[in-house]
């Protein structure tokens, strides 16, 4: 019995998924609920368990391809029978047009006469009748110069696709997904105008790029430059810059460059290209550096006590806990006070309207071996010392062995970053959208400080504030800031 496994739907907002590894080859065995493949979308990178046990008969979808959800990516065989079919989907593909003999019984007259009707031969289904055409021919305008050609198309869409999709009616309600969405927003493109080639009309990724890339090519820098799609080779050689890109190369506007990509490729050099999630990161960060008015505060804060009260404490917490004690704790409970006492930082802007949220979901940014994701702690301000420090190692241990779900990674109001923990003095880090601030924590570190006229060592930490000047003012921003250390300064022993 074959089972087949599809492309699932991690979150209501997702809508496309790509596969970015299969764990399983083709014949091998797998138990129910064994990871069999990973895959990547806007929101998440998530290991995806397998629907039955068997043996994996087929891969329909190889790696680095993107499916909408519900596409069936591969199959299983339950009873072990497939174990030795391991010829690839295109293989089969190529031999499947042979199998239709009915495809061969147009006579020379039929092909003769439909060649007179055009040089493209249009399908039986939409073919016209003889006083159709006659009609048709009777009203034919003109035909109209074709339009001069602006720059590359960011997708694989000929421009005889483009033309083809079907205009969307007056009214008509527009389906697509968030991400699409603030690409629109963020380049100003009317939906209503962008033809959907998704299912059901949907507007994809690919139809906002290519409206993106078709109507604004010219006013970017860098986008005369040819976009180049690096082969399938894991350390591809990148080809000499006097050749042409491509065929059906992606470009975005996260990637454009202002230098001739000869001043890029000289010497000896290898090219990788990005991860799926590399790319999200690129995507988003340029964007939130062209939405926001991004402005720096910096303070220090001593936290001499703190220091010596996890290292007092830690061993204890740990034994009666079964959690590890870190500062970051420390930082959040600091961050949530200051987050009441001043509730624009904790804010997101839409438009001309300021959202203020009345919970305090705090977004900790994780550094993976492949990238970086932000978990979000969900009611921050509910949680105990000892619930923030198991939400955190909890979010930080399932973000490194791909286990979060969309959900985990949505909804936050405010972000923490520590570049301190790689020994980072500072950090001016980028604002995480829809956030209006984001906190960088530097490294701890003794330094020699004064306190009342007399030099002191002291463990000192650099705090960094990232806000959107659009909503947040400098005199609110320090005075957060100077919330942050007055809590971190004079920390309670007994709140642990």
């Amino acid at each position: 019995m074959a089972t087949d496994v599809i492309m699932p739907q991690m979150g209501e907002s997702i809508f496309e998924g790509t596969v970015t590894k299969w764990l399983k080859k083709p014949g091998e065995k797998v138990e129910r609920d064994e990871p069999l493949f990973e895959i990547s979308t806007d929101k998440v990178d998530a290991e995806i368990p397998s629907p039955a046990a068997g043996v994996l008969k087929e891969i329909k979808v190889a790696e680095g391809q993107t499916v909408p959800i519900q596409t069936v990516v591969g199959v299983i065989d339950a009873d072990g029978a497939g174990a030795a079919s391991a010829t690839p989907a295109s293989a089969r593909a190529e031999a499947k047009p042979q199998a239709k003999p009915e495809a061969k019984s147009e006579t020379k007259a039929e092909v003769n006469a439909e060649a007179k009707r055009g040089d493209e031969k249009p399908s039986p289904a939409s073919a016209p009748t003889k006083a159709e055409a006659a009609k048709a021919d009777s009203v034919k305008p003109s035909p109209s110069p074709a339009p001069a050609q602006t720059g590359a198309r960011p997708s694989s869409m000929t421009r005889a696709e483009t033309s083809a999709a079907p205009q969307r009616p007056a009214g008509e309600k527009i389906r697509s997904s968030p991400l699409v969405r603030r690409l629109a927003k963020e380049n100003s493109v009317d939906l209503s105008q962008v033809p959907g080639t998704g299912a059901g009309g949907r507007v994809s990724k690919r139809d906002i790029l290519s409206a993106i890339e078709g109507g604004g090519a010219q006013a970017r820098p860098g986008a005369h430059a040819p976009a180049y799609a690096p082969p399938a080779a894991s350390r591809p050689s990148m080809p000499p810059p006097s050749q042409p890109a491509a065929t059906g190369a992606q470009t975005y506007s996260a990637f454009d460059s202002a230098v001739p990509r000869e001043r890029m490729y000289f010497g000896n050099y290898s090219v990788e290209p990005m991860t799926v999630m590399r790319q999200r990161i690129a995507e988003h960060m340029v964007a939130s550096k062209r939405v926001s008015a991004h402005v720096y505060s910096i303070d220090e804060a001593d936290v001499t006590g703190i220091v010596k009260l996890r290292s007092q404490k830690k061993d204890e917490f740990e034994r009666t806990t079964g959690s590890k004690l870190t500062f970051m704790p420390f930082f959040i409970r600091a961050a949530v006070e200051a987050l009441h006492a001043f509730p624009t930082v904790n804010s997101s802007i839409d438009g001309t309207n300021i959202v203020f949220h009345h919970e305090c979901n705090i977004g900790v940014a994780v550094a993976l071996d492949w990238g970086l994701i932000v978990p979000v702690i969900k009611n921050a301000e509910e949680k105990n010392f000892l619930g923030l420090q198991r939400a955190i190692n909890d979010l930080a241990e399932r973000a490194r062995t791909k286990k979060l779900k969309p959900e985990e990674v949505q909804e936050g109001t405010f972000s923490i970053t520590n570049p301190g923990v790689f020994g980072g003095l500072m950090g001016l880090p980028v604002i995480n959208q829809p956030n209006v601030a984001i906190l960088g924590l530097g490294t701890i570190e003794k330094r020699p400080v004064v306190i009342d006229d007399a030099i002191a060592i002291r463990s000192m930490v650099y705090l960094t504030l990232s806000y959107d000047h659009r909503v947040v003012d400098g005199a609110i921003a320090h005075q957060f800031m100077s919330k942050i250390k007055d809590i971190l300064e004079n920390w309670s022993e007994g709140v642990l």
